[in-house]
Formats: structure tokens, sequence, C-alpha cells
């Protein structure tokens, strides 16, 4: 018989959660992104729970924008309350990269960040054209 615990579920669910799920925690799942496409931009939405402002970076470095956010939570086992019997909450850094192209620069791209979610406008952006080759005609 399973003891239950204060949080009115069983004291060791956890081991008996789907563990396929529970072990594959990767860090997209903790920035959660929606992205929208309009007439001349793209609207990346992107959750950020727990996260300051000052601990989000983003930076375009050959067509990837990449985003990097850390959270850091105090990792001590007790604190001057008591001690801790369940800690869920994430503490570390994650980021997410995306392709938006070679011609889009950072002045181009617009971000705000309020309330853990961080928006970031990117313009659509035409690719360079590549120089298409022009052959002379060798005859005889």
């Amino acid at each position: 018989m399973m003891l239950p615990s204060i949080f009115g579920e069983n004291l060791l669910d956890n081991w008996f959660d789907d563990g396929w799920n529970s072990w594959d925690y990767s860090n997209t799942s903790l920035m959660n992104t929606d992205i929208k496409e309009n007439d001349n931009d793209y609207e990346l939405m992107m959750n950020l729970p727990g996260v300051k402002k000052e601990d989000v970076t983003a930076e375009l470095k050959d067509g990837y924008l990449t985003i990097h956010a850390t959270s850091n939570q105090n990792k001590d086992e007790k604190d001057e309350d008591g001690k801790y019997i369940r800690r869920e909450r994430y503490s570390g850094s994650c980021n997410r990269s995306f392709y938006v192209g070679d011609a889009v620069t950072e002045e181009d791209i617009k971000a705000s960040f309020e309330n853990g979610t961080l928006k970031m406008t990117i313009p659509k952006k035409e690719a360079k054209a590549v120089p298409e080759k022009k052959f002379i005609s060798i005859e005889g």
C-alpha cells in the first residue's frame, strides 16, 4: 500500500509514471514556442516562466537565431523554513535555435520580454540571389 503524501498523491508516483516521457525531458519542453507567419514578418512567442529578462540572450550567427535562457533556482536541500521533499522547478540553462536566413540582421529583429514571455518580430527577407553562370557557346 502506498503512503499518501501531503500533496494528495502517492509518495512514489514518479516511479510509476510513464518512464519514457519523464526520462526524456528535453530543453525544448522548457521553451515552448509559437511562430506565426504574417504578410511581412514572423512573430515568435516563447514561454520562459521563472526567467528574468536579464537572464535571456538572443544571438544571430550564420542565419541562425539562438535564444539562451538561464534560471538560477537555489539548489539547497534545506532552507530557513524547512527541508524540501519535492523540487520540480527547473534550474539551469537551455537554448533553442531557429534558421531565419542569412539576409536577416540583428537590427532587423525586434524583441520584448514581459511576464515570462519573449516576443520577437523577424522580417521576411528575400534570400540573396545566387548569380547565374553564363557560358559562351563554342562552335565547331
